[in-house]
């Protein structure tokens, strides 16, 4: 089943425009997630509203937002008074300017969106203003409203289609001088440079997203398979990085030696799937059809339904 769009409205640049709707570009529900749950009882932990003096369960229709001013003061703040406030969605994504998309500081971005025409109509301004951008070879800036407070976002084509990135306020980022201050000035000698640039030569390659394994989430798949089946293993020990201290150069030796001696081949691919991961039920990799899961009922032994611990 398709996402259902975060957003509807228009896009338009000048006179120019189309119906579009807003998908999230990102999920992390294929991830596995945990419930919290009694460990006497086995029963999930519910969470209550509670007065932090009185320890009393406060109803939804009692509760109304507060800014912290002081210890135990705070500037009460009404929905209605919200309401009065909010920015009325004009449900436009208006394009404001284009701009090269190497001036956008990477730490602006927030999350990134796709954005497709909403139904039949309208799909030649779509391509349009998609054509337009792209010929500019730049990133379109506009303005939209989200949950009554007003974004700033990327527009770029993506493929057929465009690609949108919400983007962060300048009070929003932190500056790096904060931070970079106290690094010391070091004078790195030309030698050094040229052996670390070797071993960056020794290991460069291009980035191709699905090289990389989950390493961690394949390890969640084979405990909960573990668990589930009662044939949990022994832990498995991490590596230590090596205790020896050595001086900067020997260090930039020894690695240029263990780059040329295993050359920066191609990253490690990942399996067709983690450990037992095609025993879970849980849709790791996206929903099985019901096809597959008959056939595959028919070639493994039924399994015993897990048995709640119960209170002692």
């Amino acid at each position: 089943m398709a996402p259902r769009a975060n957003w509807k409205g228009f896009l338009r640049l000048s006179l120019v425009t189309c119906p579009v709707a807003l998908f999230p570009a990102t999920s992390d529900s294929e991830k596995i997630s945990f419930n919290q749950i009694n460990r006497n009882t086995g029963h999930r932990i519910k969470y209550v509203k509670v007065d932090a003096d009185t320890g009393e369960e406060v109803l939804t229709e009692d509760i109304m937002k507060g800014f912290k001013v002081d210890t135990d003061t705070y500037v009460e703040i009404g929905k209605d008074e919200l309401e009065k406030i909010a920015l009325e969605s004009t449900r436009t994504i208006e394009i404001d300017e284009f701009v090269p998309k190497a001036d956008i500081d990477p730490r602006y971005a927030i999350r990134p969106y796709y954005l497709v025409p909403d139904g039949k109509v309208g799909h030649d301004a779509y391509a349009v203003i998609r054509e337009t951008i792209r010929n500019m070879n730049m990133v379109a800036i506009g303005r939209l409203v989200l949950t009554s407070r007003e974004n700033i976002s990327a527009l770029e084509p993506l493929k057929n289609g465009l690609m949108g990135t919400l983007l962060r306020y300048p009070y929003e980022v932190r500056s790096e001088e904060d931070y970079f201050d106290d690094i010391q000035d070091v004078a790195v000698t030309k030698d050094m440079l040229d052996l670390a640039r070797h071993i960056v030569e020794q290991k460069s390659g291009q980035f191709e997203p699905g090289k990389f394994e989950d390493r961690y989430e394949a390890a969640l798949v084979e405990l909960v398979n573990s668990k589930r089946n009662g044939t949990l293993g022994k832990a498995k020990s991490s590596p230590r990085p090596g205790t020896n201290v050595v001086d900067l150069m020997t260090a930039l030796q020894q690695s240029l030696k263990g780059a040329v001696e295993k050359p920066a081949s191609k990253a490690k691919k990942p399996g067709k799937a983690a450990a037992g991961q095609r025993e879970l039920l849980l849709p790791i990799s996206g929903k099985r059809s019901p096809t597959a899961m008959k056939e595959e009922a028919k070639t493994k032994p039924a399994q015993q339904p897990a048995k709640t611990r119960k209170a002692s």
